[in-house]
């Protein structure tokens, strides 16, 4: 048996080949819209792709499972739980099996068994393994965003990302009796999920590759109610907000989207004029740079995410899917921003430019100022200033400067009408989130503003602790 691991370090995305060199033919479990990778390994192990397993209907990226069945023919194993609601659509011309609770398949030597395990979502379901020329008993169980290294699945995407009502404590429910099998399952079992730590999936994933299903008994918070009412209400307490973009997956997935092959090619940008036009029109430029250089200058109304490990992650909650997008790049990382935005699903991007060519050709840059958590105190002690805290909520409850009024970033597009009609000091915990923000406001008009430096963990330092000091 094959077994390889591919991670998506800004997705904390895992996917699997599973392959039996004795057929020489692979299937990949929980595939990325990338293939590349895949194809790859494949060419290197001589395998064939014949087959993607998916464990249910992902809402944080873009499954590649119609990109491998359009390449290479290869056969979609998807889920046929959670009745009608939670069905695949389109797959008509597509070669697909579709799998029950206790149904078994085969790879050459290789066997594997579906269990439905709900509640992430309705239609959920994992894999064991069983390698046929070692054994007669599982190896691991590939889980999805059942069972994580240290947590389980969310049950609550449906209610906060998708607005179906009453669907959290469902899921929750469902996920307290699909734990309970987990725990018939015997501990030798390697477990091998689809997520890492930093996925919005789930709020306390560990980040080490896999686990064994005894060891998640042990130790896995989730893995320690007896009560099914305990379980619901520690699940559901503390989840983060979901990005917007995740209602958008939810439905890409289900229903397909345009096959990359499909997509127009980029228009390259030469002149500044012409992104300036594209602004005034009221298309959205994004400046890829770090937020320290954007904040000394940059094309005016251009909003910035750094293209850094969370770039998808900000890209999925700012970026509006419907309009074309612009982006301001070295050329030559322009290649992998394009697969970190086709891989959310924003597939409306249509030109870029050379960054340093745009500010070297602009006739005057936009800025704004960057204070320290002391700088910022003085300003507040003004009737005229207040001070927006974009932290995720659950960061702000656990402390957070008095006075501060709480927008989170993700969501601060959709709540400008929240903002008063004060200078605005924004901060977050480090800095570095509260700089996108600032570039969001300013692309929306806003220009009497400022950016905490070092967020409310300086503030703990240089402000709480000099209080303390003076006290």
């Amino acid at each position: 048996m094959l077994l390889r691991y591919f991670y998506d370090e800004k997705l904390a995305h895992a996917s699997y080949m599973v392959g039996c060199q004795q057929k020489g033919q692979a299937f990949i479990v929980d595939p990325m819209r990338n293939i590349e990778p895949y194809i790859e390994v494949a060419e290197k192990e001589n395998m064939s792709i014949i087959g993607a397993l998916e464990t249910h209907i992902h809402a944080d990226f873009v499954t590649g499972s119609r990109e491998l069945a359009d390449r290479f023919g290869a056969t979609m194993y998807v889920s046929d739980e959670g009745g009608e609601d939670w069905q695949y659509q389109n797959l008509d011309n597509i070669p697909h099996q579709l799998l029950k609770d206790g149904d078994q398949f085969e790879l050459g030597l290789l066997t594997f068994e579906v269990m439905h395990t709900p509640g992430h979502t309705p239609e959920s379901i994992s894999f064991l393994l069983t390698d046929g020329a070692a054994a007669d008993k599982p190896i691991g169980i590939f889980t999805g965003d059942f069972v994580f290294a240290g947590d389980i699945g969310r049950p609550d995407l449906l209610e906060k990302a998708a607005g179906m009502i009453g669907t959290a404590d469902a899921g929750a429910k469902a996920m307290f009796k699909s734990v309970q099998r987990f725990k018939e399952l015997p501990d030798y079992l390697q477990l091998w999920p689809a997520h890492g730590a930093g996925s919005a999936c789930g709020k306390a994933l560990g980040a080490i590759p896999s686990s064994t299903v005894g060891y998640e008994k042990q130790f896995n918070w989730a893995m320690k109610f007896d009560t099914e009412e305990d379980f619901v209400q520690s699940l559901l307490d503390g989840q983060p907000e979901p990005p917007y973009y995740f209602a958008v997956m939810k439905s890409v997935n289900k229903i397909g989207i345009e096959l990359i092959k499909n997509l127009p090619e980029l228009q390259f940008i030469h002149d500044v004029t012409t992104i300036e036009q594209l602004i005034n029109e009221g298309h959205q430029i994004v400046d890829t740079r770090s937020t320290d250089a954007f904040s000394k200058g940059h094309v005016k109304g251009t909003i910035n995410i750094p293209f850094n490990q969370a770039f998808t992650n900000w890209a999925g909650w700012i970026v509006d899917y419907e309009k074309p997008l612009y982006v301001l790049t070295t050329p030559a990382h322009m290649e992998e921003i394009l697969i970190d935005l086709r891989s959310i699903g924003i597939d409306q991007v249509v030109g870029y430019a050379d960054i340093d060519a745009m500010l070297s050709q602009a006739n005057a840059l936009d800025s704004y100022e960057n204070v320290s958590p002391l700088e910022a105190k003085t300003m507040m002690e003004q009737d005229d200033v207040a001070l927006i805290d974009v932290r995720n909520l659950v960061e702000f409850n656990e402390g957070h400067i008095e006075g501060a009024q709480h927008i989170m970033l993700g969501t601060i597009k959709n709540r400008l009408n929240e903002l008063p009609n004060k200078k605005l000091i924004i901060q977050c915990q480090a800095g570095a989130r509260s700089a996108i923000a600032v570039s969001v406001l300013k692309a929306n008009g806003y220009h009497n503003i400022v950016n905490m430096s070092g967020g409310y963990s300086k503030w703990r330092k240089e402000v709480q602790e000099s209080i303390v000091v003076n006290y």
